[in-house]
């Protein structure tokens, strides 16, 4: 039973569509209620079972409703995959550090970063009395390039990975492991434009499998990582980029 959040769109429908097909029962969490709904039918269609839940996770009441929901609908919570973030549903702006305004910046931590902690905190009482859950918090390869830009969104993507090994180490004796995936430049837009196409390009060009990376690519990582077969792996970060960046 999995919640998946920024489910409604791009990546993190890609996510919900594989665990479903894995067997999954999925909460298609999304602060776009009406996408969140058009994914869980499309789930629903295949005979996988799926809810649509709206939730802006930088409200923590609406996390805990989250997880309340699923609850009810699914009667436990054992993998939570938190991929909302400010990038393109709700659009970032990509200027230079002194360029960006102090309120997106707040924006930007609420939803990438105390969003995670939101969305943890949530999930991880009911995982904590079965005594088993899979955490997946998303970062970005970004963080271990040379990037310039979008400083905000980078710092946040950073923070993740940091928040996500201290939690690793507090919840492990509750069989609950915690571990990052980190994809590189995707083409996630679902109606991407010239110069976002162009953006995409680039990326590939500098990668040891050079092609522009998609959804797809990201989904293996998020499956392993929800399965038994990473009982024994915690405070990890997987960087799933085709060789972008090397560490």
């Amino acid at each position: 039973m999995a919640i998946v959040t920024g489910a409604g769109h791009g990546i993190g429908k890609a996510y919900a569509q594989r665990l479903a097909a894995e067997g999954a029962a999925v909460a298609i969490a999304d602060i776009d209620l009406r996408g969140a709904q058009a994914v869980a039918a499309e789930i629903a269609a295949t005979g996988a079972t799926s809810l649509a839940v709206g939730v802006d996770v930088a409200d923590e009441a609406a996390t805990k409703e989250m997880a309340r929901r699923t609850l009810e609908a699914f009667g436990r919570i054992d993998i939570l995959v938190k991929n909302a973030a400010m990038f393109s549903v709700v659009p970032m702006s990509r200027g230079l550090f002194e360029e960006i305004d102090p309120d997106e910046w707040d924006r930007m931590m609420a939803i990438n970063l105390r969003g995670v902690w939101f969305a943890c905190r949530a999930v991880v009482p009911s995982m904590r009395a079965q005594k088993y859950g899979k955490i997946i918090n998303i970062s970005s390869s970004s963080i271990f390039a040379r990037s310039a830009t979008r400083v905000h969104y980078t710092t946040t993507k950073a923070g993740i990975i940091g928040f996500s090994r201290t939690l690793a180490a507090e919840l492990g004796a509750d069989g609950i492991t915690v571990n990052c995936v980190a994809p590189g430049s995707t083409l996630s837009e679902e109606e991407p434009d010239e110069a976002v196409l162009e953006f995409r390009n680039r990326s590939a060009a500098v990668r040891s499998i050079p092609r522009v990376q998609k959804p797809e690519d990201l989904v293996g990582a998020i499956a392993f990582f929800a399965s038994n077969d990473s009982d024994f792996i915690t405070g990890q970060t997987l960087v799933v980029d085709g060789g972008g960046v090397f560490r």
